[in-house]
């Protein structure tokens, strides 16, 4: 698959994932956008990769303009080539990240659908219940809140005052 770019393996990975098509998962996500915030995510990820893909494919561009076969590029060319090549990594290294995020967005989903069978059931409760966020036990108070600490010295200061 050389020809496919990360944008449309972020797409079929969506695609895949929710089980219709794009334009469907978009007009989904802005009428509700609370339904799916993983679905959300993952859209506005596959938003901000169509940007760096399309930085990465316009250094490319302009980096084989400066490179082709036969051409010798000027001593102030080489300069450019070098930005350009520079431009064109780290581009494609946002595109490779932001695939990345989309694809942990969609196993997160996965985990989710299947979070109320198994042992991952108990362990994602285990952790829920050791971050804090686990609601209280009844009759038992919250953490109070530390008071405040008093503001100038704590004990009379010694000698006389003028």
């Amino acid at each position: 698959m050389p020809g496919t770019t990360a944008f449309d393996q972020a797409t079929s990975m969506i695609e895949k994932a929710w089980a219709q098509p794009i334009e469907v998962l978009k007009a989904l996500s802005t009428r509700q956008p609370c339904a799916d915030p993983l679905l959300r995510s993952a859209l506005h990820t596959r938003a901000t990769l169509a940007v760096t893909d399309e930085a990465a494919a316009a250094h490319k561009g302009l980096l084989q303009t400066l490179t082709r076969p036969g051409y010798v590029p000027a001593h102030y060319e080489l300069d450019r080539i070098v930005s350009l090549a520079a431009g064109y990594r780290v581009a494609r290294a946002e595109s490779g990240a932001r695939l990345q995020a989309i694809r942990r967005l969609v196993e997160a989903r996965e985990a989710s659908s299947t979070a109320d069978r198994g042992p991952a059931a108990s362990l994602s409760r285990a952790a829920i219940a050791r971050s804090g966020l686990a609601p209280h036990a009844p009759g038992r108070l919250p953490d109070q809140p530390v008071p405040a600490a008093a503001v100038g010295p704590s004990a009379p200061a010694s000698g006389p005052r003028r």
